[in-house]
Formats: structure tokens, C-alpha cells, sequence
């Protein structure tokens, strides 16, 4: 993808630490400390030798700065942090076609890339190992410079259409039960629970999903009238923890099994109290947990 007019580094050998600080929010002093403790990011310097950041580097800091702020201990995201910006995905064909055609702003292209990823690879991995990989792309780019908003959007929204689609005419449900996934009161990402209702209606289940910033005397009515047995709730953004946490409490009375993911709930701190069952960070084991768990209850 190339980068956009007007986005490009202020100076031609990449951003100075204040530059750099301001950008991402991070205060200087930390980005040394990063540097001197664990080499993250491996920075380069000026012909003068003062620090510059590349673009590449800026994404490193982002995304180890994203890691700490979800619980991980700092040394533990920057290994994750190396381990990624160390490895190729093996379906990166799928995701740089896919890039290309959202710089492009080519939402049909865009569609067709997924289409033939989940053709070649399989619903599951075109979901978990292309589109949603690629998005983490687009977003870091997008706030590090190297494209527009409108970029992002289009890719969102290009994701969003492909994915309803197969939500909408995929398989005819076989599992008898009803599911329910819907974001916390105040999150509005939803394309993880999408993606989830994709998944989980290709292997029978019939899923209603409610969608964003839905609130809790809602939720409990929409399970009360659909007889729902599970309820499926994402919450990405700290600030809604604790309505969704409450909008999972209020569930419970009419018995539906509770499951809950995302960024909000991702260390065992933020955990703890919250009704349900965590599903973790992988999609593809997500789905496959709440399906068991369902089975299991039939069965007993």
C-alpha cells in the first residue's frame, strides 16, 4: 500500500522522539525505556546521530503500547512484539491483495480477494488468518500516517458486506438452539462479533446478532424472546467493562449461558466477578468452545 499525500513524515529520515511521542501519545522517557530495556523498536538514527522513527517503528511502538495497555507485562508484549514483526503469514498474498484493493478503494476487489481466500483456504482461516489481520494492518497504518481514514473505512465496511453475506445466506442452522451476540452498551467494533456469527452459524448454530452499543433491559428482552439459550458479548474498550459485565448480570436470570470476549476483558484482573465464560483471543477456539459447551448441556 502506498503511503497517502500528505501523511508522510515530517522529515525525510523518519520522526524525531517528540515527533514520535506526540503521535502515539507515549511520553519520550517511556520510548527510551523500551529502546534500553527490551529493543523495541530497534530505532535508527540521522546522519547526525539523533533517534529517528520509521514507519515500521511507529507501528512497534503502537503495538507494544497496545499490548501493556490490554494487562501484558511489558517484557512479555515487546517478545510478542519481535516474534511479529520476525514472521510472514503464510496467507500474506491474500492479505497485501486485499490491502491493495482497499488504497484503491475497490471494495468489489476487495470482496473478490476474500471470496478467493475463503475459496483456497477455508472460512475459518480467510476470517482469522486474512481479513482480520489485514484490518489490524490498515488500522495501524492509519494512525501511524501511511493511509486515510477513508481507507479504513472502506475496508470495514467492504468487510462488513462480505461477512453478512455470509451470515444471511449461508447454511440453513441444524443446531436446534438460538444464540445472541451483541456488543457491550458502550462498544461500537463489531466486527469481531460478526466475524464470530459467521463462524458459528457455519457450523449450525442459528445466531441473532444485535450489533453495537445495545443496552441491557434490550439484551434481556431479546433473549426472552428469541428462548435464546447463549448469549455472546464483546467489549473492546475499557470505558465499557463495567456496563457489560452489568448487562451480562442482568442475563442471567432468565438462564442463558454467558460467554464474553475482547480487548476489555483481556487480563485476568479486569476478569474477575464478570458471569460467564471467557472465550480468549482466538476466534476459530472461541467458537469451537461454545459449541462444545452447548453439546455438553444438551447432552446432561
Amino acid at each position: 500500500m502506498t503511503p497517502t499525500a500528505g501523511r508522510e513524515p515530517a522529515h525525510p529520515e523518519g520522526l524525531s522522539i517528540r515527533e514520535a511521542s506526540q503521535l502515539l501519545h507515549i511520553p519520550a522517557a517511556t520510548i527510551r525505556s523500551w529502546e534500553r530495556r527490551y529493543g523495541v523498536p530497534p530505532i535508527g538514527r540521522s546522519s547526525g546521530g539523533h533517534r529517528r522513527f520509521s514507519p515500521g517503528d511507529l507501528l512497534a511502538l503502537r503495538q507494544l503500547r497496545d499490548e501493556i495497555s490490554r494487562g501484558r507485562r511489558a517484557a512479555d508484549a515487546a517478545a510478542l512484539v519481535k516474534a511479529a514483526a520476525g514472521s510472514r503469514s503464510p496467507h500474506q498474498v491474500f492479505i497485501d491483495g486485499f490491502l491493495q484493493a482497499a488504497y484503491a478503494l475497490d471494495p468489489r476487489s476487495a470482496d473478490h480477494v476474500l471470496e478467493h481466500a475463503r475459496g483456497q483456504l477455508g472460512l475459518d482461516t480467510a476470517v482469522c488468518g486474512v481479513m482480520l489481520p489485514a484490518m489490524r494492518q490498515i488500522g495501524q497504518w492509519w494512525e501511524s500516517g501511511r493511509c486515510d481514514v477513508a481507507h479504513e473505512h472502506l475496508a470495514t465496511e467492504a468487510c462488513r458486506a462480505w461477512l453478512n453475506r455470509l451470515l444471511f445466506t449461508g447454511p440453513v442452522p441444524w443446531q436446534p438452539e438460538t444464540l445472541i451476540l451483541t456488543c457491550g452498551p458502550r462498544d461500537f467494533h463489531t466486527l469481531g462479533l460478526e466475524s464470530m456469527g459467521v463462524l458459528l452459524r457455519h457450523r449450525g448454530w442459528s445466531c441473532r446478532v444485535l450489533g453495537a452499543r445495545l443496552p441491557a433491559g434490550s439484551l434481556v428482552t431479546a433473549v426472552r424472546g428469541t428462548g435464546a439459550v447463549a448469549v455472546i458479548m464483546v467489549s473492546h474498550l475499557s470505558v465499557g467493562r463495567r456496563p457489560a459485565a452489568d448487562a451480562l448480570r442482568a442475563v442471567q436470570p432468565t438462564g442463558a449461558m454467558l460467554f464474553y470476549a475482547g480487548n476489555a476483558f483481556i487480563s485476568p484482573h479486569s476478569r474477575r466477578a464478570v458471569p460467564g465464560t471467557y472465550l480468549g483471543e482466538d476466534l476459530v477456539q472461541a467458537a469451537e468452545t461454545v459449541g462444545s459447551a452447548l453439546l455438553e448441556v444438551r447432552r446432561a
